[in-house]
């Protein structure tokens, strides 16, 4: 080969690697390539105090609902909460069709738990979506929500998980599929200043703050095809929640004060849901966490009531007692979809 051609060759290849470089820059970035965004652990150690613990317990267990995911349920109970003796011990994700999912032991067992992590590690995978082994945790961990969790309430959790009873329960590691798996990556955010605690001056700000520790958002509101929340359609429902072990799918309701949403409710007809796992005779599905948000307190129920009657007002019907049909508005099937309106106005009022 001439030396021309040589050069030339290897010119076009170099604009190859160009091109691909600019593609791969201008779409998913370089983080599937290189691994997530994390900060090096540090050696900080928050403090035990009787007043840490009960707060941890209460987000744990109530506000932040953690308990229902890194547990096995109780299906013999209505709501079904966590199994007595098995709190916090994780759980796989199979019930909601994710058989390759595990949230882990989180009690202080060595062998099997988390009885080895460190303070920050606990806190690195919390609120930053790093594992306590450098690896991206899958966003049904909803760390994107948890990094505007107070410092103050991320030490309470971190405290109460230590005086958790140590469970030995081995469970599968995750192993997340391709393509998802490499391209999470690019979801961590390294937190390297102090989060203070939040607003809490009126009832509406301190449910801002609840409802994003309690993930409402993340279930109530519909996801494009490749997993992006539509925030046109916040809080207004369409995002399917699986349950392998039932056999069946429910999908979110709208939960914004559209006709087609929860106009009707008042403060006392919301707090009795969220206590009972009814609307009046209605029974929730067990797939809705009531079991755990039922432990909030009357102030806090109060006050994310009041935030939800703060959001937009979006019209989007989804009724689980019909069957399924195509939805205009989200582009997805769920009971109630064919009585939607595709126009401009639809979406939003």
């Amino acid at each position: 080969m001439s030396v021309g051609r040589r050069v030339g060759v290897w010119g076009a290849l170099g604009g190859v690697v160009v091109v691909l470089a600019v593609a791969i820059t201008a779409t998913v970035g370089w983080r599937p390539l290189i691994g997530p965004a994390a900060r090096p652990l540090t050696d900080r150690k928050f403090e035990s105090t009787p007043a840490r613990v009960e707060r941890g317990k209460y987000m744990f267990t109530a506000a932040s609902a953690c308990i229902g995911c890194h547990s096995e349920w109780d299906r013999t109970i209505d709501g079904h909460p966590a199994k007595a003796g098995a709190e916090g011990a994780g759980r796989t994700w199979a019930d909601e069709n994710m058989p390759w999912l595990t949230a882990p032991n989180l009690t202080p067992d060595v062998e099997t738990g988390a009885g080895t992590w460190s303070d920050d590690m606990f806190a690195r995978a919390i609120r930053e979506g790093i594992g306590h082994d450098g690896r991206t945790l899958f966003p049904v961990m909803p760390y994107a929500r948890f990094a505007a969790m107070s410092d103050e309430d991320l030490a309470s959790i971190v405290v109460y998980l230590r005086t958790l009873p140590a469970i030995r329960r081995a469970l599968p590691k995750t192993k997340i599929p391709f393509p998802p798996g490499p391209l999470i990556n690019s979801l961590p955010r390294p937190i390297t200043a102090p989060v203070p605690a939040p607003d809490m001056s009126t009832p509406e700000r301190k449910g801002a703050y609840l409802v994003r520790m309690a993930v409402c958002a993340e279930c109530h509101t519909a996801s494009d095809d490749r997993g992006n929340k539509l925030t046109r359609l916040d809080f207004a429902g369409g995002f399917p929640l699986p349950d392998a072990t039932a056999g069946h799918t429910v999908t979110s309701v709208n939960i914004t004060r559209d006709p087609s949403g929860i106009p009707y409710y008042d403060e006392a007809l919301f707090i009795q849901t969220m206590r009972t796992g009814r609307v009046v005779a209605r029974k929730l599905d067990d797939m809705m966490p009531w079991a755990s948000y039922r432990n909030l307190t009357d102030d806090d129920l109060k006050a994310i009531f009041a935030y939800l009657q703060t959001v937009n007002p979006v019209k989007h019907l989804v009724d689980n007692s019909l069957a399924p049909t195509p939805c205009p508005v989200c582009k997805a099937s769920h009971g109630g979809g064919d009585k939607n309106s595709a126009s401009p106005r639809a979406a939003v009022d």
